[in-house]
């Protein structure tokens, strides 16, 4: 976690805007750290010092410390590049606090990632941050590129072609970061600033889009997650700043590769599936790798799709059937709605295009001509459409795509162009199309991803824990160590939470007696706390009807170990889910909608929300799910009921809110679909060690 959370983000401003940089371990030797860097710097418009502790040279402004070049010029660097080993770092960096500096840029490794012995060394650089207030990005860092203030700290050649623009990039890695840059200067997309953040011993993600969230220049934040500290607080910073400022998030994980991320930075790799699912609560555009990364920032960093109250609709325009299909097709895969176009925006199209095109949406115009500006016109101008893919091949003697889509200025619903032809032509239409703030593809499947993109920002959640929310009154936990079954259908039933009538048994004799008074068919489980999956080892015996099979239950339960008992009536038949809370160690409470019953993990279907949340938050989970359309009415079947559903949802989040002793309750099943209210048939709720 960052020693520095809650620092005030203008803490930030030599890392973006910088007067004056100090070079520590600036050399002249060509291939070395300290020379490559240097060269990076010859461009930055501010006071350079050289700083060399062994080779100093005042007479040629290369001085033996900070303090001394300060001290010599009059001019106190407020950001220091560290390019210095990593077993002299931390005295080097406690030296430029000491003159006055206030950020330091580190870009040695051989800290948290090599072992127990650089981990130490990351202890007292963090201790550093603490005990003089100097900020410090990495270490293990490959700098900080920001062409807008005209300063590149990075020992990677070449970024002096990369262009000023709206886009941030917050990387993990150095190599990402650098990467990422280059990629979308080769689309002719600008960088605001691009930050590699290493280890992250101080300066963290959330540190940085705090930064940046009043920053007008900022159009597009974009972050590569490898790991985190504070998860929570990345969360909130997200959805801080995504009505103003979009934010698309890749996180890496999704197959085992925690050793090598430890390896990397320090630090074990985010957890894949609860990192995307609190991002994209927060309101961020989640994307699976860094090929739709770029696609996503191509289409965000120039166009944002206004917000209605009706769902969005993506209308196709395209010179020829064949692309227009595929662009089709994969904009649909991506649950993209293409809706159909009015009876008076045919009837509009059926002046301009022959009569064998198809005219609806899709709009197939046969190829393009005189008439194609008018054709994307009228179709964007139809109500329901609120995003234009236009695809077309470069044919310069019949149209120039180009003017015809900047000539649409202000007249239409956003638009995206697809192109295609010779490379050259497809270069200089990227360029004249970009430069116009019209986002410029090449295929069918890369603008797909740009549309889905667009989409999922428009239809983001607004997530924020309420400044004012105050803690409910909640009853007693019935447990300090932990809860059966029974207790903790209790607890749920003080919430409101309906659970089938039944009885917890202390002999066979008290199962017996019960079950003469209770309605059949029955169930039978062994009570005990510490069982967590009582179907794994035979302890549920369900559809006891006679006394003889209740007999046969009890001895059962009592074969694998049983002295207590819970007795309950059966319930009716439904759908099951799993419904769970539980208190992430990054994240905080988190609550996850999933299928019902033994099968839950092995299906992998399943939704997850940050806690607290609402009943819009919750009734939203439905869409991520396979088993959506058993809950929605499949095959003729009536819609289900869900309104409790969700609320229940919302509840057991503010339940783990308002009692932090509590780490996990889960609900498997839930059944819904058996009356007025789901019937929690089974329940789980895990405390807090009383050591902890």
């Amino acid at each position: 976690m960052s020693t520095s959370a809650r620092v005030a983000p203008s803490t930030l401003r030599p890392l973006f805007a910088p007067s004056v940089v100090a070079l520590v371990g600036a050399s002249s030797t060509h291939g070395k750290l300290g020379w490559a860097m240097g060269e990076s710097l010859r461009q930055f418009p501010g006071t350079v010092h050289h700083i060399n502790k062994l080779r100093p040279d005042p007479d040629n402004g290369v001085y033996a410390t900070v303090a001394e070049a300060a001290a010599s010029t009059g001019a106190v660097p407020d950001l220091a590049v560290m390019c210095v080993p990593a077993a002299v770092t931390v005295d080097a960096v406690r030296d430029a606090a000491l003159a006055g500096t206030q950020l330091a840029i580190v870009c040695a490794g051989g800290f948290a990632e090599s072992g127990v012995n650089g981990a130490l060394m990351q202890q007292e650089l963090s201790h550093v941050c603490s005990e003089t207030g100097i900020r410090v990005l990495g270490p293990n860092t490959s700098g900080v590129i920001v062409p807008p203030a005209g300063l590149i700290a990075s020992f990677v050649p070449g970024l002096d072609v990369v262009r000023e623009g709206p886009v941030a990039v917050i990387a993990a890695s150095g190599g990402v970061n650098h990467a990422l840059t280059f990629a979308l200067s080769n689309r002719n997309i600008g960088i605001r600033v691009a930050v590699g953040l290493g280890n992250a011993v101080d300066i963290d993600m959330a540190d940085v889009l705090e930064a940046l969230a009043d920053d007008a220049e900022t159009g597009l934040i974009a972050l590569h997650i490898e790991s985190i500290g504070d998860g929570r607080r990345l969360v909130e910073a997200v959805a801080r700043v995504v009505d103003r400022i979009p934010v698309i998030a890749s996180v890496i994980g999704r197959a085992d590769v925690a050793e090598f991320a430890k390896s990397h930075t320090g630090a074990l790799a985010a957890p894949w599936r609860t990192t995307r699912a609190a991002l994209r609560h927060a309101g961020a555009v989640i994307v699976d790798d860094e090929r739709e990364l770029i696609e996503a920032i191509t289409a965000l960093s120039l166009l944002r799709v206004e917000r209605r109250s009706a769902p969005p609709g993506v209308a196709i325009v395209t010179g020829q059937a064949g692309p227009g299909l595929l662009l089709t097709d994969a904009i649909r895969n991506h649950k993209v709605s293409v809706p159909s176009l009015s009876a008076s925006t045919v009837e509009s199209l059926k002046r301009d295009l022959p009569d064998l095109t198809f005219q609806q949406n899709p709009v197939d115009t046969g190829r393009p001509g005189s008439s194609f500006a008018d054709v994307i016109r009228t179709v964007s101008s139809d109500e329901s459409i609120d995003l234009t893919v236009v695809f077309a091949l470069l044919e310069p003697d019949v149209i120039d795509l180009p003017s015809v889509l900047e000539s649409l200025g202000s007249e239409t619903s956003s638009v995206i162009a697809v192109v295609g032809g010779p490379k050259p032509g497809i270069e200089e239409a990227h360029r004249r199309l970009v430069g116009s703030g019209i986002p410029c593809y090449d295929s069918p499947a890369a603008a797909a991803i740009g549309v889905r993109a667009l989409i999922e920002d428009v239809n983001r959640p607004s997530w924020l824990v309420p400044a004012n929310r105050n803690r409910r009154d909640r009853p007693e936990l019935l447990s300090a160590s932990g809860f059966d079954e029974f207790e903790a259908k209790h607890l749920l039933g003080s919430i409101g939470i309906a659970v089938p009538d039944g009885v917890a048994c202390d002999s066979d004799s008290q199962v017996r007696e019960h079950f003469s008074r209770m309605s059949s068919p029955a169930v039978l489980k062994v009570l005990d706390a510490k069982i967590l999956h009582k179907t794994e080892i035979g302890g549920v015996v369900l559809s006891i009807v006679t006394v003889e099979e209740l007999d046969a239950a009890i001895e059962q339960l009592q074969a694998i170990g049983a002295t207590r008992f819970l007795l309950e009536e059966m319930a009716p038949p439904g759908v099951d889910v799993l419904v769970a809370a539980r208190r992430d160690p990054l994240f905080g409470p988190m609550v996850t909608l999933a299928m019902g019953g033994t099968y839950a993990e092995l299906f992998d279907d399943v939704a997850i929300r940050l806690a607290p949340l609402n009943v819009a938050d919750a009734e939203s989970m439905l869409s991520e799910l396979r088993l959506g359309p058993l809950l929605g009415g499949w095959r003729g079947t009536s819609p289900l009921e869900l309104e409790r559903l969700w609320r229940i949802i919302c509840e057991l989040g503010d339940l783990l809110m308002d009692q932090p002793n509590i780490n996990e309750i889960e609900i498997n099943p839930l059944r819904v679909g058996v009356g007025e209210q789901p019937l929690a048939l089974d329940a789980l709720v895990l405390v807090k060690d009383s050591s902890q």
